[in-house]
């Protein structure tokens, strides 16, 4: 399937040497763990706490990635994906949506959102980084697991 988030990622492979990520989790710890495995593996990491920074860093900094927790205070992450995929210059940017409740009936409202992909919390770095390479086109640094 050709998309215009594949084109956009296509044309951001040829024209960048780092991947940035936005990466989107109200929870302290989380946020830490899941940023320094990023960052490990190569990636540029932007953070916000809160679906409203969330919102104004990726009209600033224009990720190429978004990590976005659904449950935050304020403007949760389903407002924000919902605002970030309705404007026109951030439709586009592939959006991952992590939540604890990965039941088929919020697997179906993030794939109507919009989201790309979800991860289930807690999520195990190898996860994350093998989720977030697929996205990018990147090769991974943790193969599959069976």
């Amino acid at each position: 399937m050709h998309t215009a988030a594949a084109d956009f990622l296509i044309l951001s492979m040829k024209t960048i040497d780092r991947f940035r990520i936005l990466l989107v989790e109200d929870f302290d710890d989380a946020r830490e763990l899941y940023s320094t495995c990023l960052r490990s593996s190569g990636y540029d990491v932007i953070e916000a706490a809160t679906g409203t920074d969330a919102v104004a860093l990726a009209r600033s900094a224009s990720p190429h990635l978004i990590l976005m927790d659904l449950l935050l205070p304020g403007m949760d992450g389903w407002q924000a994906t919902a605002e970030l995929k309705s404007d026109p210059r951030l439709k586009h940017v592939p959006i991952v949506a992590l939540t604890a409740h990965a039941f088929s009936d919020e697997r179906e409202r993030i794939a109507n959102l919009g989201c790309d992909a979800f991860l289930a919390k807690p999520c195990l770095p190898p996860d994350l980084i093998r989720t977030v390479d697929r996205i990018l086109g990147r090769a991974t640094t943790y193969p599959e697991t069976t």
